[in-house]
């Protein structure tokens, strides 16, 4: 088993794309996707709002995680947020996930990011289990709030 970690470049657009819908179809979410092609190579290419690495196994993509940057007024400085991870249902168990995972954790330790967080389905019990084995610790007493374009 080779497996490779490499940042997204513009021609991986439609691959995650593909993630994202991926991502969407296990979260039964699918018709919340609104993201294209255009929006993917805006935000992540042309904008730099996003970053994503994907996992190659043997050279054939299976995996992906996106992150971006926000900052912390407590910490004062920067943290790595990771919005997604996601592997194909066929190549997970293998430790993938576990390798994306610590890439972005090493990643933000020598950026000297003051914290990693992200959000987690309640019902999604082997990612919570999985994040948990990874010394994670759930934030119980924080309330996620989101208003979205229609009301802003």
């Amino acid at each position: 088993m080779n497996l490779e970690i490499k940042d997204a470049k513009r021609e991986d657009s439609q691959l995650i794309l593909d993630f994202i819908k991926g991502i969407a179809k296990f979260e039964k979410m699918e018709a919340d996707v609104e993201a294209d092609l255009k929006d993917i190579e805006t935000s992540i290419f042309d904008q730099e709002d996003a970053h994503v690495i994907i996992a190659y196994l043997d050279n054939e993509p299976v995996g992906f995680a996106l992150y971006y940057y926000n900052y912390s007024t407590f910490k004062g400085r920067k943290g790595l947020y990771l919005e997604d991870l996601f592997i194909y249902k066929e190549h997970r168990h293998k430790g993938i996930g576990n390798q994306l995972f610590d890439y972005l954790k090493n990643k933000a330790k020598k950026e000297n990011c003051g914290r990693m967080e992200w959000v987690c389905l309640n019902w999604n019990q082997k990612a919570i289990d999985f994040y948990l084995k990874k010394d994670a610790q759930s934030m119980d007493e924080w309330t996620t709030f989101r208003i979205d374009e229609n009301n802003l």
